[in-house]
């Protein structure tokens, strides 16, 4: 399983799924593995930086850095465990835990004030600067009853973004 001159079996299919906690059918999984195959240009079983970079949506989003970090090496099935964060069927949890990996680029399980501020200058670029992104984080941890000492956990995310309705869902085509 991985690369293009190789079919998944029926057996593949539900060890993919069962893996990702069945967000996908076995339609979409078929459709996401030619995804993959298509991104893994040299058929090596795993999707490089640079392939993902071949994606425009990919490249051009404000944080690809930050992601290519945790895409870098994927095989099919943690390429479609990566995407399942994506799914309409993924819990708030699950999005709320993706997004928390962003954020903790350097993998610690916390996420420290200066992690917060590159997000933050990551997404807002130049448009302000690193003076008015600090005034505007502190303002917002002491809002939020922390200090810029303060380290955020998955439970911390799970407050915040728990009671948003937070919605990152993409469509998978079926062919």
């Amino acid at each position: 399983m991985g690369n293009a001159s190789s079919m998944l079996t029926q057996y593949d299919i539900e060890e993919v799924q069962e893996y990702c906690n069945n967000l996908f059918s076995q339609q979409e999984i078929v459709s996401l593995y030619q995804r993959f195959c298509q991104l893994d240009r040299n058929a090596k079983g795993f999707i490089s930086a640079d392939e993902f970079l071949s994606v425009p949506e990919f490249a051009m989003n404000p944080l690809s850095q930050r992601l290519l970090k945790m895409v870098d090496g994927l095989n099919f099935k943690d390429f479609v465990a990566f995407l399942s964060a994506f799914s309409a069927k993924a819990s708030v949890h699950q999005k709320i835990q993706f997004i928390f990996k962003v954020y903790d680029s350097d993998g610690n399980g916390k996420v420290s004030f200066n992690d917060l501020l590159e997000v933050l200058r990551d997404l807002s670029g130049s448009f302000i600067s690193d003076d008015q992104r600090e005034q505007v984080l502190t303002q917002l941890m002491k809002e939020a009853g922390y200090s810029r000492d303060s380290y955020l956990m998955l439970d911390d995310f799970t407050k915040v973004f728990g009671s948003t309705g937070l919605k990152m869902e993409v469509e998978v085509p079926v062919d």
